[in-house]
């Protein structure tokens, strides 16, 4: 029988599990909502994580949000060290199963920071130097300096195609179903926003995985990009902002789909 102590804590992980998607998808609401208003021409931007966090700067009650939003993510990455480290989903030891839970540590790690930086916005004067779409170039700079960093940059590269792949394979069989315990009404309309979501952020990631194979290639780190870069990659194509329109609705699906897993994601402390 569980001890009340180890009850209290399943019950807080929990929580902080749920409120971490919540979380997360906020960022990515955001991110495809900035980007939607820029392609309609109605204010928005085409940024990253960290530049949709800073945009809360001059939103009403935006430092209280961002301190919300920080806690959460602070969450997320906990949940996501917990499921690395206590398998919790039963990806097991094979070497798929450990692939898919070093993904979940290095998911941890940079949520962890995402949460570091809305809380610096949330408690300072919500100036940064390091502006959007730096935290890839500044990844692949660090990497490159040390030894075999033009190695450790192509294993990014390519530990990011394969979160990508994932995510294709995850919204196209409709994977995330076991994990879910969501009412058969709304299934009709929240799965395809789940798919189409999780199939974006894909695409993103496969992106974002051959820009730092590139780096890693040319042992440049300025050719690392984020979301910022795919953007950008997007615009200066035929038919630029209809990919970028795309692309920005995917992304809030993908926050939609987040936002859905903190209400009916089953928490398997």
């Amino acid at each position: 029988m569980q001890s009340t102590e180890e009850s209290d804590a399943k019950s807080a992980v929990t929580i902080f599990a749920r409120w971490g998607y919540a979380a997360r998808g906020m960022v990515y609401v955001l991110v495809g909502g900035l980007a939607a208003l820029a392609v309609i021409g109605q204010g928005g931007e085409t940024t990253d994580s960290r530049g949709a966090l800073q945009s809360l700067l001059t939103a009403p009650l935006g430092r209280a949000l961002l301190a919300v939003i920080a806690v959460g993510l602070v969450g997320y990455a906990l949940w996501r060290g917990i499921q690395a480290i206590k398998d919790t989903d039963d990806h097991g030891i094979s070497a798929k199963g450990l692939a898919i839970r070093g993904g979940l540590l290095v998911s941890a790690a940079t949520h962890l920071l995402l949460a570091g930086f809305a809380g610096s916005l949330a408690t300072s004067l919500g100036r940064s130097s390091s502006g959007s779409g730096s935290g890839s170039e500044g990844l692949a700079t660090w990497l490159l300096n040390q030894p075999a960093g033009r190695w450790l940059v192509a294993a990014v590269g390519v530990a990011i195609i394969g979160a990508g792949i994932a995510h294709l394979i995850k919204g196209w069989k409709t994977k995330f179903h076991a994990h879910f315990d969501m009412p058969a009404i709304i299934q009709p309309w929240a799965y395809p926003v789940c798919q189409f979501g999780l199939a974006v952020r894909g695409v993103v990631f496969l992106m974002i995985g051959t820009f730092f194979l590139t780096a890693a290639y040319q042992v440049n780190p300025d050719e690392a990009g984020g979301l910022a870069e795919v953007f950008r990659t997007l615009q200066d194509q035929s038919f630029g902002p209809w990919l970028i329109g795309f692309a920005a609705l995917g992304l809030f699906s993908f926050g939609l789909y987040s936002l859905l897993e903190a209400i009916f994601r089953r928490v398997n402390v």
